[in-house]
């Protein structure tokens, strides 16, 4: 590799330790776009899996490097389908247009920012392949009020002492059979997010889900939308693919599977259990 390549693809050894992708299940598998033989699609910084059925993401998986951040600007960047996979299996601007819909970064834009500068750049680009983007009602993807989600990452680097600045993130939507139909796409209500990183030497895993309760009549609105810190297990039971056995080795979670409704939902970041 030449000092002037673009390194591609979720990195398994990004944190010094073994912490690799998640794995489709059979149906999961059967149901994922192949590129060159593959089920998984890899980008600068990230790789993720696309759900032929749903036209979305199964999974993204990122790397950040914390101590290595570029701010590069997001003007003249456009959402545009990935011309290596068939359109059929991508949702794009055809879902977004004329509503309150945002077109929500799964991989956020600015953890992939970062390297040296031609690395950094094209990380920027690829974040807005509509394989990376799922619908997000306006408020949850823009709202401070709800920066909880948003900031995930950032509480981690800022809370807790990461060996390195580097975590790894694994985050999409969970499919639901009843999610709620809007421009004939099952709009997903539910997304997940794990983020991983190593403390002393020692690898950790925190995962969470959120809930945003869409309406969806003749206009979008959104009833509420919560985070609850979750197991990965439980997180497995509501996707199409298992996590890694030393993510599963490393979970914080001490919470017990019960239904979300007996959960109370995270009240702030210091709530979270890293």
């Amino acid at each position: 590799m030449t000092s002037t390549a673009v390194q591609t693809g979720f990195d398994t050894g990004f944190l010094g330790t073994d912490a690799g992708i998640p794995a489709l299940t059979e149906a999961g598998a059967q149901d994922a776009v192949e590129l060159n033989g593959s089920t998984t699609i890899d980008y600068t910084h990230f790789s993720l899996a696309l759900s032929k059925s749903r036209r979305f993401a199964s999974w993204v998986a990122w790397n950040i490097d914390g101590g290595a951040m570029k701010a590069l600007s997001r003007t003249g960047i456009p959402f545009i389908k990935d011309p290596r996979v068939p359109a059929e299996f991508q949702t794009g601007d055809e879902l977004y247009r004329d509503n309150r819909l945002d077109r929500g970064h799964i991989a956020r834009r600015a953890d992939l920012c970062w390297g040296p500068a031609a690395e950094a750049k094209k990380a920027n680009k690829d974040s807005f392949f509509f394989t990376n983007i799922t619908p997000q009602m306006d408020d949850f993807n823009q709202s401070t009020k709800e920066g909880l989600w948003g900031r995930l990452e950032d509480a981690v680097l800022a809370d807790v002492d990461v060996d390195d600045l580097k975590v790894s993130v694994y985050g999409g939507p969970v499919f639901n059979a009843d999610d709620r139909v809007f421009r004939g796409v099952p709009i997903p209500r539910e997304f997940f997010k794990a983020v991983a990183f190593v403390v002393g030497g020692e690898l950790r895993c925190s995962a969470f889900l959120l809930t945003q309760n869409l309406v969806l009549a003749e206009a979008l609105d959104l009833d509420e939308f919560r985070v609850f810190q979750v197991s990965l297990s439980e997180v497995e039971q509501r996707v199409s693919f298992t996590f890694p056995a030393e993510l599963h080795a490393a979970d914080t979670s001490s919470v017990q599977l019960q239904e979300a409704s007996e959960r109370p939902p995270l009240g702030s970041l210091a709530d979270i259990r890293w």
